[in-house]
């Protein structure tokens, strides 16, 4: 499994045709998931309120783990992203682990995805589901096999519907609250503390609901890996990096107080969405139809990135010695199309297996991914700690750097260190922290045989530079 290209006639370079647009609004709404219009209402009922507190503390630990990540990336740009960091840092252990685990977690997400978005074509048209799901995945992965500028342009008109759609609710829940929307049976405040008050659960609540809304931000870091791919990475990741902040007060926290502010938190249906909800009660004409449009949207904008991502995070892994070899073929427009395909067949699976399998059964495949995102952000703080000094006794000064180091840095892993024990704690998040551990537990044993039989052939320096061991 070498990674010498000269052995491959058909190896290649990724291309570089996304735009500067493109990365932005990638960067802007790529961690807008149907999550956050649908999912956001469990979250919601968990903690009254106060799930406001849940988001800004999930949201303060995506800033820090964003601006350790964007260091490393701004510093040295590469599509592996901090899966090819954590091999500098902490050894091809590390690097293999956290590379494999982040691609089972997009590959599941396929069938998600897939079948949600069948769910509201099937409303619709009517028709089988699994054929929909089936239909949806296809027509995405034909637009990821063309060119990266293919995938780069749907996700911009995907993140620019989701962005106007927030905005827009935003815009309606000001005028509503201020008592300006005509027609509105909502308006006011006083949601934010009658019902119980502000806190109606608890603190405890708080912590359980931030455990829901910590994954709604998981895909935040994919700018760092689509950058790479782009004409000027380093400046792509600096504006994403930069902006991590903002787009999560407007989006999150903005979107969401509107939400807490104009009805009670326990009248919230899960099934319904919080947004469908709350433009319900505003009297907006077909808000259930407007809310099919944007979530069947951002479903598209996952299932796409989850299609861009896991193809280029095992391309990656071959490029390191960690993938067979043949998934490094790459296009004449610069498209990994095996890592494509091979991804797209195990997602096809997975979106076949959701109609076949036992419920309970999909369920369980599901919880392996419970606790990836929180393994994948400390594995980007160790990484960071280790590469900053690296960087420091080099003299070199990225457009990105971290505030504080280390503490920070410390006080980001000793946060995600006692969310983990909380998971195991909290009755609703055992089955995820225990199945994720054991997927977690096999990773990592077989990182380190890899890597103490010495199976990989390839070595990534202290520069970053990706080399054929002698």
């Amino acid at each position: 499994m070498s990674t010498d290209r000269s052995l491959d006639p058909h190896a290649g370079s990724l291309g570089t045709s996304l735009k500067p647009r493109h990365v932005t609004m990638i960067s802007i709404a790529g961690v807008i998931g149907a999550g956050l219009f649908v999912g956001s209402a469990t979250a919601i009922n968990l903690a009254g309120p106060a799930v406001m507190l849940s988001y800004l503390f999930a949201g303060i630990l995506v800033v820090l783990v964003m601006r350790m990540l964007g260091e490393m990336a701004t510093a040295n740009p590469d599509t592996g992203s901090f899966s090819t960091y954590a091999h500098r840092a902490l050894g091809h252990w590390a690097g293999f682990s956290v590379g494999w685990l982040y691609w089972w977690f997009w590959v599941l997400v396929i069938p998600v995805e897939a079948t949600a978005g069948a769910l509201i074509l099937n409303s619709w048209l009517g028709g089988e589901q699994w054929i929909w799901a089936l239909a949806i995945t296809l027509a995405l992965t034909v637009t990821n096999l063309l060119s990266v500028g293919n995938y780069g342009e749907f996700e911009f008109w995907f993140a620019l519907i989701k962005v106007v759609a927030i905005v827009a609710f935003i815009a309606l829940g000001v005028l509503a609250i201020l008592g300006l929307l005509p027609g509105s049976s909502v308006s006011g405040v006083s949601n934010l503390w009658d019902n119980g008050g502000f806190m109606p659960f608890g603190f405890g609540a708080v912590i359980a609901a931030m455990l829901t809304t910590m994954f709604s931000f998981m895909g935040t870091e994919i700018v760092t890996i689509a950058a790479a791919e782009s004409p000027d990475p380093k400046k792509g990741i600096t504006r994403a990096v930069n902006s991590v902040i903002w787009r999560i007060m407007i989006f999150y926290l903005g979107s969401i107080f509107v939400v807490v502010a104009l009805v009670p938190s326990q009248e919230l249906d899960a099934s319904t969405g919080s947004y469908q909800y709350v433009l319900g009660a505003m009297n907006i004409p077909h808000a259930d139809r407007i809310m099919d449009v944007v979530i069947l949207t951002a479903v598209a904008s996952c299932l796409n990135s989850a299609l861009y991502t896991a193809s280029r995070m095992l391309f990656s892994l071959s490029e390191r010695g960690d993938a067979p070899a043949v998934v490094r073929r790459v296009s004449g427009r610069g498209v990994p199309y095996v890592s494509v395909l091979a991804s797209t067949a195990l997602g096809f699976v997975a979106v076949v297996g959701n109609y076949v399998l036992p419920e309970k059964l999909f369920g369980y495949l599901l919880a392996t991914t419970g606790a990836v995102a929180l393994f994948v952000y400390l594995t980007i703080a160790a990484s960071q700690l280790v590469l900053r000094r690296t960087l420091d006794s080099e003299g070199r000064r990225p457009p990105v750097r971290m505030w504080l180091y280390p503490w920070l840095t410390y006080l980001a892993m000793g946060f995600i260190v006692v969310v983990l024990v909380m998971m195991a704690v909290l009755p609703d998040q055992r089955t995820a922290i225990l199945f994720s551990g054991i997927l977690a537990a096999a990773t990592v044993a077989a990182g380190v045989l890899r890597q103490r039989h010495g199976t990989s052939s390839a070595a990534v320096d202290k520069s970053g530079e990706t080399t054929a061991a002698r």
